[in-house]
C-alpha cells in the first residue's frame, strides 16, 4: 500500500489505522497477563445502583412521622435522609453552621420557614429546596403530611468549638 505522499510502509511500519503490525501482549484494565495473590486482590469499584423507591416510601399508610430511609453505604461523602413529617408536624427554627443541605418534597405539602423572621415559602411535591449553611429554617408539615429527602456532605467528626467570646 502506497501512502498518499508516495512511500511504502516497511515490514515493521503501521499501515495505516487497523492498528501495529507487531503482535503485543495486552496490558492495562483489559486484559493483564499478570496473576496477583486472591489475598490482595483490591476492593472492586463502586457501581452506580438503585438505593429506594422514595415516591413508594413516601405514599406507604402514613405514619407518625420520622425517618423513613438513610443512606448508610460504606465508604460514601453524602448522607441523605427520606423523612416524613406527620400532618401538622414541624421542624423547629434552627441554622445548620457547616453544611448546604439540599431538599426535594417528595409528597404531601408544607411551609418553609426561612431567613430571621421564619418567612413562610410554600412546599410542594417535586420542591427542590437549597438550604445554605448558616441559614435559618424551619419546615412545617400541611393537612396531609410532608414527606422530603435530604441531601448533604457527610457530617464530619465531633469538633471542639470556642464557646462564645472565650478565647
Amino acid at each position: 500500500m502506497t501512502s498518499p505522499s508516495g512511500h511504502e510502509p516497511g515490514p515493521t511500519e503501521p499501515t495505516g489505522a487497523t492498528g501495529p503490525t507487531e503482535a503485543t501482549e495486552p496490558t492495562g484494565a483489559t486484559g493483564a497477563t499478570e496473576h496477583t495473590d486472591p489475598r490482595t486482590r483490591p476492593e472492586p469499584a463502586p457501581e452506580p445502583r438503585v438505593l429506594c423507591d422514595a415516591r413508594a416510601l413516601a405514599s406507604d399508610p402514613p405514619l407518625p412521622g420520622g425517618v423513613l430511609w438513610k443512606l448508610a453505604e460504606t465508604g460514601r461523602q453524602l448522607d441523605a435522609n427520606l423523612v416524613r413529617l406527620a400532618p401538622g408536624g414541624r421542624v423547629a427554627p434552627h441554622a445548620e453552621p457547616d453544611l448546604d443541605v439540599l431538599l426535594f418534597v417528595v409528597g404531601g405539602d408544607g411551609v418553609l420557614g426561612a431567613g430571621t423572621a421564619d418567612e413562610p415559602r410554600r412546599l410542594t411535591e417535586g420542591a427542590a429546596v437549597w438550604l445554605p449553611h448558616g441559614s435559618t429554617r424551619s419546615v412545617a408539615a400541611g393537612a396531609d403530611g410532608l414527606s422530603y429527602l435530604t441531601v448533604h456532605r457527610r457530617r464530619p467528626g465531633m469538633r471542639i468549638r470556642p464557646h462564645g467570646g472565650a478565647s
